[in-house]
């Protein structure tokens, strides 16, 4: 509230709940009671930060929408610089953590080296992708299928759809309370996340078309190796070599339709707030 209230901007703050056992539901009711403009989305469970930063956006009511940890690392102070970012012709303001107050082995070296394979594989070198502190246009982020921890890539992931990007230097606080879920044994996690994100990328046009012209190819070794069996005395080769050769080619037109579904540019229906 003190840092946007004197920005001049209207605005809500959406507070999601990742299934937390403490006392945040109860005390959260009693700040949204005090303040219309705080509301609040539950889950019953932890789903996990891209899920709550998927129901955050998608019961969010503004034309601007800026994501943040709740951890208090985060300043919101720096919101309205990033706001007058955006409107220099931007879609996306991330947030790169300029003086970070983290661990150096257990957070600062995994993300450089994660920072630099993202930036390698998606050819959009950002400094800091693993810091949520980001703004968008309302429009753009709910084109940007979130699912598993792909938070991490939201700006690769909306490159497809033309968005122009921007980066800028933002303020870090060391962590006060609880303990981080990351460390060295995400890298893993984001190598495989980025095969999946550069698979994307390159079928983001014309998936079908593409997957379907690989397929084709299986299915025409597949047919070359089933005519190739003896009539009489059925051979092993060709027909295990006809039987991948099917699979792979059924395995990739289905690939190109789930593909097609998931690079879909449509924005996703907004569900309304959720509050408790």
């Amino acid at each position: 509230m003190a840092a946007l209230e004197p920005s001049g901007y209207s605005f809500e703050i959406v507070l999601v709940d990742d299934g937390s056992t403490d006392q945040t539901i109860p005390k959260l009711r009693c700040i949204a009671q005090d303040d219309p403009r705080v509301v609040i989305v539950r889950f019953r469970r932890n789903a996990g930060q891209t899920s709550a930063m998927q129901a955050g956006i998608d019961h969010a009511c503004g034309r601007y929408i800026v994501t943040m940890d709740g951890d208090l690392q985060n300043d919101p102070a720096d919101i309205p610089m990033m706001i007058d970012k955006l409107n220099e012709d931007y879609d996306l303001v991330v947030g790169w953590r300029v003086n970070r107050q983290d661990k150096l082995l257990s957070r600062k070296v995994p993300s450089k080296l994660a920072n630099f394979l993202i930036g390698k594989m998606t050819g959009l070198p950002i400094r800091d992708n693993g810091c949520s502190l980001k703004v968008y246009r309302a429009e753009v982020i709910r084109r940007v299928p979130l699912y598993s921890d792909m938070h991490r890539f939201i700006p690769a992931m909306s490159v497809p759809m033309g968005a122009r990007v921007a980066e800028v230097g933002v303020r870090h606080h060391a962590r006060q309370f609880g303990e981080s879920k990351y460390g060295l044994s995400r890298v893993l996690k984001v190598l495989l996340d980025l095969i999946v994100i550069k698979t994307l990328l390159i079928f983001s046009r014309r998936p079908m078309a593409r997957f379907n012209g690989v397929a084709s190819v299986a299915a025409l070794v597949a047919v070359i190796a089933m005519l190739s069996i003896p009539a009489a005395t059925p051979a092993v080769v060709p027909m295990t070599v006809a039987a991948l050769a099917a699979s792979l080619a059924a395995f990739l037109v289905l690939l190109g339709l789930a593909t097609g579904l998931i690079l879909q540019v449509e924005p996703r229906q907004h569900t309304g707030r959720l509050k408790t």
